[in-house]
């Protein structure tokens, strides 16, 4: 997990202070696959092998910020060492710890979902940080 605590633009933007999972924006002639790989290995150092879809989030534009449809994937196998990321503090946190940490609200309703066979599909709808509406589908 990366705790946000280094980039100062993360004090506008509601980042700041919450933990999150490692990922970012897919570049120009990039799946989703290869922009996870990509982003897990520039903030982490680790190459991830197999990441595994399990859901997919549209984000209607908010007060926070644009619109965004995020990709969520999981991986069980990688290789490397972790350095030092430039956007906050990494560290591997027990599964059973991960809901006692500050967290984005909509990420607590989609967590329990990662370790169930299937993928999901979800709309979570923000009013400044807080979760106005959400609507999960599971498959």
């Amino acid at each position: 997990m990366l705790h946000r605590v280094k980039k100062e633009s993360d004090l506008t933007n509601g980042h700041y202070g919450k933990w999150i999972g490692l990922g970012g924006k897919i570049e120009p002639n990039e799946s989703p696959e290869e922009a996870v790989k990509r982003e897990v290995f520039e903030e982490s150092g680790l190459k991830i092998k197999n990441p595994i879809l399990k859901g997919i989030i549209t984000y209607p534009e908010t007060s926070i910020d644009e619109e965004w449809i995020a990709f969520i994937f999981t991986a069980k196998k990688f290789a490397g060492k972790v350095i030092e990321c430039n956007e906050g503090n990494l560290e591997w946190i027990k599964t059973s710890k991960i809901k006692k940490l500050k967290l984005w609200s909509g990420d607590y309703l989609f967590l329990p979902l990662l370790n169930k066979k299937g993928i999901f599909t979800a709309k979570i709808t923000y009013d400044k940080e807080k979760v106005v509406k959400s609507k999960i589908n599971k498959y």
